[in-house]
Order: structure tokens, then sequence, then C-alpha cells
């Protein structure tokens, strides 16, 4: 009887010591992480070398193949989303730098309508934005003065005599004052008081920037004399210099990317409208120029640009750059499979360009590829599966 016991107790004491043994080996088994430096591993809880924030406990969650299963909010969230891959062109680039300058067609030269002098001026610095209908300037005008007062005089005797034959007079004298620079709300507004004005303020005839300023208050302009030129935005140039093999690249009309200084995220369409027919004097350089549209006026004359040439295309799988992730094993891609599942997947790439990757082998047509979002799946296995996530995958 109390050998009975005593086996059991053995048995029990055996027992309690092998869960204690497993325990401590399952302790020793975790791997504690850095929420914001997945790559800092460490056998036990701690602070974060880098950031100093607390290591918190590895998951084992993520499948043997390095997939990753997201609910919808935390898609979301990490702004994940995807596109089926197919053929589509690309071919090699040239980059080209160029600068944006003003539409010489696009430009308007504001001059005196009448012999005067400039009595105020309501832009008196370049590089002012200024809007259609704002006032330019006001000019002292003995002819405006008379011809007001012929308008003022024909229109009282339609008036006084009630006769039809005086009305031409007076769409004579209205029209002439228009010729002269006047507006109908200012002829109107003549009518209405009877008064002539001696002092007639002129407004911008087009939205833009006041490049020039060609005279002073107080200075007495004959008719014809310059006053401002305004530049208008809506339209820039690019101009960018071709080297004697990139000419034959390009023609007229072509429809170019073009990346600017401070928006190099977002190329725009550029249309080739001239190419120089000759070299620049003493080198072998002609000019390009392509004219983009900028009706919100973003761009500005003197911007750097690149200009982007692309030849030799062919239909290729092509993802955006962001879509693929490299590091020291190669090249990778994450794909959306049919149980909703992200599973990364290594491949390789051929011809690149500015936004675009060409998919050598390792995808197909069709597949659903992730193109944003893709370096957070690659964070998060890193985190759950420690050390090198990709180890073990080929191509």
């Amino acid at each position: 009887m109390r050998f009975g016991i005593l086996l059991l107790m053995v048995l029990e004491i055996t027992s309690c010591t092998k869960k204690v043994e497993h325990a401590q080996h399952t302790v020793v088994s975790e791997k504690y992480t850095c929420p914001m430096h997945p790559q800092i591993i460490q056998d036990k809880p701690g602070a974060c070398p880098i950031c100093g924030m607390d290591l918190v406990k590895m998951s084992s969650s993520a499948g043997a193949d390095g997939s990753i299963m997201l609910s919808e909010s935390q898609i979301k969230l990490a702004n994940i989303s995807t596109i089926p891959t197919r053929l589509e062109n690309m071919g090699e680039n040239i980059l080209l730098t160029g600068k944006l300058v003003v539409d010489e067609e696009q430009t308007e030269v504001v001059s005196s309508r009448v012999q005067g002098r400039i009595e105020k001026l309501f832009f008196k610095e370049t590089g002012q934005q200024v809007k259609q209908g704002q006032p330019l300037y006001e000019i002292y005008s003995e002819s405006l003065l008379t011809l007001q007062q012929e308008y003022l005089l024909a229109f009282r005797q339609v008036e006084e005599l009630k006769e039809d034959r005086y009305k031409s007079f007076v769409t004579s004298a209205e029209k002439k004052l228009m010729l002269l620079g006047m507006t109908k709300e200012q002829i109107d507004q003549l009518a209405k008081h009877k008064i002539a004005n001696s002092r007639i303020t002129f407004y911008a005839p087009a939205s833009g920037v006041i490049a020039r300023i060609d005279a002073t208050e107080g200075q007495y302009v004959s008719e014809g004399s310059a006053l401002y030129r305004i530049e208008k935005l809506d339209k820039v140039w690019v101009e960018s210099e071709l080297y004697p093999g990139e000419s034959s690249l390009v023609k007229t009309g072509d429809i170019v990317k073009v990346k600017i200084s401070g928006y190099e995220n977002i190329p725009i369409d550029g249309e080739v409208t001239f190419l120089s027919p000759e070299y620049k004097q003493g080198s072998q350089i002609i000019t390009l120029r392509a004219l983009i549209n900028n009706p919100q006026h973003d761009f500005l004359p003197g911007m750097q640009a690149t200009v982007i040439l692309s030849h030799s295309e062919k239909k290729v799988v092509a993802l955006p750059s962001d879509a693929v992730i490299r590091d020291a094993r190669g090249s990778h891609i994450w794909i959306l499979e049919n149980n909703g599942a992200f599973k990364p997947r290594m491949v390789k790439t051929g011809l690149e360009n500015y936004d675009k990757v060409e998919i050598t082998d390792g995808v197909m047509e069709h597949e659903n590829v992730v193109i944003t979002g893709a370096y957070l799946l690659y964070s998060e296995l890193v985190l759950k599966k420690g050390g090198d996530p990709m180890a073990g995958h080929h191509h």
C-alpha cells in the first residue's frame, strides 16, 4: 500500500516537472519585437533600442506560406488596393531636363487707347496676379472728355426733341467711346448722371501675371503707348534640349509626360508643339517645346521640369513601382488570393521607367496584385514571422 502511494507521488512530481519544463520551453521560444521597428527581435520583453517603445509579443497568426488574412477595416486603414495584371505598352525612357516658360501666344500687351496723362496705376509691381475686369490704370484725356460731351449732347437732343433721327447720333457717339476703351457700364453711368468725367478708369482685358510696367503715374502717354504686359498662365510651355540621337524619337503633335518640380508624383501630359528646325548656334542641340494646360495656375514660369520620352515600346505585364518590394533576396509582390488572403510571391523584373516596372517572371495576366499598401503587408509579415520573412520563397 505504501509502495503504491509512493509510486503515485513520484509520477505526479515527474508530471509537474515536465509541465514546468514545457512551460519554460514555451517561454523561451517566444519572440518580442518593436511595433515601429519590426527588424528588432528579442527573446524577452524590453524596450526598443531605437525608439524606446515597449516590445510586444510576436504573433504566429501568419500562414506557413507567408499569407496574411486581414479584416475589411484593416484593409481600409492600411489603404490596400489591388488591380488585375494585364498586358500594356511599355518602353524605354529618356529623361530631358527642361524649364517652364511663358506661352508667348497667351501674352497680352495693354496699350493706351488715347493720348493723355496717367493719373493712377492700380498695379505698381511686377509679379502681381491680376484678374480680368480689375482696374489697371486711370487716365486724364481731353479727347475722351470731348467725346463724352458729344455723347451727352446727342443724348439730350433725343430726350428733348424726341425724334428718332437723333438716335443714330447717340449710337455713333457710344461706339466711339467704346472703341477708345470705355465699357458699356461706364457709358450707362454717363447717360444716367449726365456728367462728363475727366478721369477714366481702364480695366484688365485678361487674367494673368503683371510681367512688365512701362508707365509711371503723372507720365504723359500717346495713343498706342505700351503700359502693361500681362502673361496668361492658363497654358505654359516647357522647353528642353534634344541631342541629335534623340531628335528622331519625337515629332510635333506627340504627347509626352512631364514631371514638374514640386509635383513629381503627378506626371502630366504635354503636347509637343515645336521642334526647332536648326541647331543652336555653336552646338548640336535643338529645342523641344511642349504645351501644358494649367487651369489652376499651379505651374509658374521658371519651375524646373523633366520631359520623359518613351521609345521601343512593347507589350509586357507591368505594375506600379510601389507594388514591387525589394530586399536582400530580390523582388516580390503581394497577390490577393481567392480565399481573401494576401500572399507574397517572388518575381523577376525587367524594364523600369518613371512609374512602372516590367514583371518578366512570377505573375500571369488577370491576377490581383496589391498596388498600394504592399510595404505595410511586408512589415506585418516581418512582425509576425520575424527574421527573414521571405526565406524559403523562390522565383
